[in-house]
């Protein structure tokens, strides 16, 4: 998934988490609402082990093209 998407659904949940916080007439709505806002740092540590696993990725087909342009091989087997 592209990055943005990681910084716009923690974006809506921590306005979610203000409008339950503010709006919110039940008993428990203060509670609900910072558990709504903790979802956010969640949502971006998400995005940033997505984006390291592309790197991780991209870096063992990288080292396996090196691998095989020193044995003869030309496949990448990715």
């Amino acid at each position: 998934m592209k990055p943005m998407y990681y910084l716009v659904a923690a974006a809506l949940s921590i306005m979610l988490s203000i409008y339950v916080f503010i709006f919110g007439t039940w008993a428990n709505s203060q509670l609900v609402a910072i558990f709504i806002g903790l979802w956010a740092p969640t949502i971006i540590c998400l995005g940033i082990f997505n984006i390291l696993m592309n790197i991780h990725d991209e870096m063992c087909c990288a080292h396996k093209r090196i691998e095989g342009r020193q044995t003869g091989q030309d496949r990448c087997g990715c």
